[in-house]
């Protein structure tokens, strides 16, 4: 899933399927053979008619690689060959052709937004017209300067004392730059009908704290990028350069210091352990220099009696450090952060300054086209507003009744899977099938719509409308507070190619985007879209009984409704994924970390068992007994596998593919199109595998859990 920030990190209450990121597919221009049955080596079925497919292009396969050996090669092995990264991208992969037709979308429903002078004052056609508008005049924004940030720089230069520097505090939580810690409202993890205010760590702005306190070659690499960006971006603010050196040596100090007090992403990854409720007056006792009773009541929280803070012994320490650190030494952390977190809406030789760090993280050789930037960042600020206009003009109702009908499906499938389980006691499986059963189901876009008419955006200035709508997001966020759940609310864009399971709302949530080619495709036959989007539902349904899922009840609390012997049963399957997914080296001495990746690996191997299980069915009601067409001469359980791989094909950077491993709880894709196949017996058997085959683990060894 897509994090706005880092408050969502610590709740943990949402998962998502994205390759922490977007990336999909061109047709390969070499010209390969349709593979036929006899190619692959099906198991014998009865022959039904021949028909012409749609969905799935064998020109991107590698008919020399045998698909019992490696899959992902051979589903997309041409694909791979004729498909190099293109030099903005630090990966490329069958996402990309999905996203790439979307933004042409988004992009003419801009322009045409931005060339609206007449648009009505207030409206949202209005804001996203002037905010797209605003983004893409670099004129304007290389005029401005930093005429446009002195304001907020010199709130941070007035401060005076520690006192100035808990409300300075406060206020960049506001602006959300990233400063110390992250303070939100959320659902109270284990009293689901009421908000709570979170206090969780933060303060970094290298992506993992490993980044600060490795001393690996990787590490130092980062490190070492990261030190000439702070220096070069100093000196443009107007430091000398002796100035520059001093003020990013401050930072490196802070961030790691507050790093070394940070948890490490595993054990974010703990619901309970990141669950710590205690009053203000506890919370100003423990962490007696954060002031906070001052952060809430800047934040309109001054009615809160209790906070559940994430992780106390980080706390403890930025407390510590905001006393112990010399204040102008916070002063030069603060403006920093601020200035870092605008970086893409200040003068080109800023962002300039961002891109060239971020390269050494990814690896890409070239900035993404500024209308790409504007656009991400037009649809991560405005995103109810422009998603309005995005839904009219891409998005039918057919779709979503369509994908409604493949979500109870594999809904069903999933209560089978529950009730047919040899390893979960009756009273387990009633608790499960209740949560199943209270699932909320959301689709394309949101039923009521955010209302941003307390939000002004102008073509005045494109960095007051980044700072406006941070500010608005932030208060739409904090007036939760002592309300009724807003059971409406949605966590991504109706635009987002991707998907999501929330464990607090107990719901998943398929935006539109995502309705689209290779997952999802009105023309293609059932196999295609339940291997694409049919595993798509299938994985954020088994995001509620994934490793940290299941400890959520149907009500969205966290409690225990395992027996112990149950939760030992699922932890020993859990485990045996664990150690599988540890075993892959997508570089020499790069591993997966299968503590990491848990979640998104169950999810995956799960998803796609209840999404084969709902194809039998269909195809069963549909054929009966007679024999199913073979589309381009491929069964139905190989069109379905395929389809699978063709959502996971991808050309990554190895700069990339270091920096997943170390921070996204998603496995390189590879792995996720080969991983849950090497346990899947109706793969073996669906291309003819043997015992040996390098795709095939010992019956010991396949693990199943849903």
């Amino acid at each position: 899933m897509i994090k706005k920030n880092n408050l969502l990190l610590v709740l943990g209450a949402a998962s998502g399927l994205t390759l922490a990121g977007c990336a999909t597919s061109k047709t390969s221009a070499s010209a390969a053979a349709t593979t036929t049955p006899e190619t692959v080596s099906p198991a014998a079925a009865p022959a039904g008619p021949v028909l012409k497919g749609v969905g799935l292009d064998m020109a991107n396969a590698d008919l020399s690689v045998s698909p019992c050996d490696n899959f992902f090669q051979y589903a997309s092995g041409t694909w791979l060959k004729n498909n190099p990264i293109p030099a903005a991208e630090p990966r490329w992969s069958s996402w990309n052709q999905l996203i790439n037709q979307n933004e042409a979308v988004m992009r003419q429903i801009l322009d045409e937004a931005a060339a609206n002078r007449a648009a009505t004052k207030g409206s949202n056609l209005q804001k996203v017209g002037d905010f797209y508008a605003s983004a893409m005049d670099s004129a304007a924004i290389e005029k401005a300067g930093l005429k446009y940030l002195q304001p907020e720089l010199a709130r941070i230069a007035a401060i005076k004392d520690l006192k100035g520097l808990q409300l300075a505090l406060a206020h960049q939580q506001m602006l959300r730059t990233g400063s110390v810690l992250g303070v939100g409202v959320a659902q109270d993890r284990k009293k689901s009908t009421e908000y709570a205010v979170y206090m969780s760590q933060g303060g970094l702005s290298m992506p993992d704290r490993d980044y600060y306190l490795k001393d690996d070659a990787r590490s130092k690499t980062v490190r070492a990028a990261y030190v000439t960006y702070l220096t070069n971006t100093f000196r443009q603010l107007g430091d000398s350069e002796a100035a520059a050196q001093k003020n990013a040596a401050t930072v490196l100090r802070i961030e790691t210091r507050l790093a070394k007090a940070s948890k490490d992403r595993v054990a974010l990854r703990d619901p309970y352990a990141n669950y710590n409720k205690m009053t203000v007056a506890q919370a100003s006792q423990q962490f007696p220099n954060l002031a906070v009773p001052t952060l809430l009541q800047q934040a309109g929280l001054g009615t809160a009696k209790e906070v559940i803070v994430g992780q106390p012994e980080f706390m403890k320490e930025a407390s510590t450090a905001l006393k112990a650190e010399p204040l102008g030494d916070w002063k030069t952390y603060l403006r920093w952060h601020l200035v870092a977190s605008v970086a893409s809406a200040l003068p080109k030789s800023f962002v300039d300054e961002s891109f060239r760090y971020n390269q050494v993280l990814s690896g890409a050789k070239q900035q993404q086209p500024r209308w790409k930037r504007m656009l991400r960042a037009t649809d991560g600020s405005l995103g109810e507003a422009f998603g309005q206009l995005y839904v009219d003009k891409a998005f039918t109702p057919e779709t979503k009744q369509k994908a409604l009908e493949m979500v109870n499906n594999i809904r069903e499938s999933m209560g089978e899977h529950i009730q047919q389980s040899t390893w979960m006691s009756a009273a387990t499986k009633e608790e499960a099938m209740k949560k199943l059963n209270a699932f909320t189901v959301k689709i394309g876009y949101p039923d009521q719509w955010k209302d941003y008419s307390a939000l002004t955006i102008s073509r005045e200035s494109y960095l007051k409308n980044v700072l406006a709508a941070r500010e608005w997001d932030t208060k739409d966020n904090l007036k939760r507070y002592g309300g009724p759940i807003r059971r409406g609310d949605w966590s991504m864009t109706p635009p987002t190619v991707n998907a999501y399971y929330n464990s607090s709302l107990n719901e998943i949530v398929f935006p539109a985007g995502i309705m689209q080619p290779p997952f999802f495709d009105p023309k293609a036959d059932d196999a295609v879209n339940y291997g694409g989007m049919g595993a798509v539902i299938g994985h954020e349904i088994t995001h509620g009984f994934d490793d940290k899922g299941r400890q959520s009840d149907a009500e969205g609390n966290l409690r225990d409704w395992w027996t112990k012997e149950d939760n030992d049963k699922f932890n020993q399957r859990a485990d045996m994924v664990g150690a599988q997914y540890s075993a892959f080296s997508p570089l020499d001495s790069v591993y997966v970390n299968g503590k990491l990746t848990m979640g998104e690996n169950l999810a995956d191997l799960g998803g796609l068992n209840l999404a084969y299980t709902a194809l039998q069915k269909q195809l069963q009601k549909q054929y009966g007994s007679n024999p199913r067409p073979l589309y381009d001469g491929l069964t139905p359980e190989q069109r379905f596998f395929l389809s699978w791989a063709q959502v996971w094909r991808t050309n990554a950077r190895p700069e990339y593919l270091r920096q997943q491993v170390l921070t996204d709880p998603h496995s390189p894709a590879q792995y996720r199109t080969n991983g849950p196949l090497m346990n899947m017996p109706e793969f073996f058997e669906a291309f003819g595998c043997k015992d040996n085959a390098k795709m095939v683990r010992a019956q010991s060894e396949r693990a199943k859990i849903w």
